[in-house]
C-alpha cells in the first residue's frame, strides 16, 4: 500500500489549495479514503472522509463549507479541496486508508496559511 500526497504549500488567508493523494498497491475503489491534519503541537485530526464509491462524505466542523473531498476511481486518487483558508488550517495533511483494522498514512503535505 502507497500513499502519496502533494499539493501542499504557502497561501494567503482567504486563498485556496488542492490537495492529492495518489494510491497504489491495493484495490482503491473498495475503499473509504480520509484527510487528517496535524497542526504542530496538536493531535491529528481528522479532516475529511468519503466512501468507496464516492457518495458518502463528512466534514470536520472546522471545515464544512469551506473544503470538499473528492475521489477519481479511475486514476486511484483522492483529493481535498481548501477553499476560503485560515491560519489555523496550517498543519501537515495526510492521506489515511484502512484495511482490515490496520491504518495505512502517506507521508503528509505541509500547508501554510500566512500572510
Amino acid at each position: 500500500v502507497q500513499l502519496v500526497e502533494s499539493g501542499g504549500g504557502l497561501v494567503q488567508p482567504g486563498g485556496s489549495l488542492r490537495l492529492s493523494c495518489a494510491a497504489s498497491g491495493f484495490s482503491f475503489s473498495r475503499y473509504y479514503m480520509s484527510w487528517y491534519r496535524q497542526a504542530p503541537g496538536k493531535e491529528r485530526e481528522l479532516v475529511a472522509s468519503i466512501g468507496s464509491a464516492g457518495g458518502t462524505t463528512n466534514y470536520a466542523n472546522s471545515v464544512k463549507g469551506r473544503f470538499t473531498i473528492s475521489r477519481d476511481n479511475g486514476k486511484n486518487m483522492v483529493y481535498l479541496q481548501m477553499n476560503s483558508l485560515k491560519p489555523e488550517d496550517t498543519a501537515v495533511y495526510y492521506c489515511k486508508t484502512r484495511m482490515l483494522s490496520i491504518d495505512y498514512w502517506g507521508q503528509g503535505t505541509h500547508v501554510t496559511v500566512n500572510s
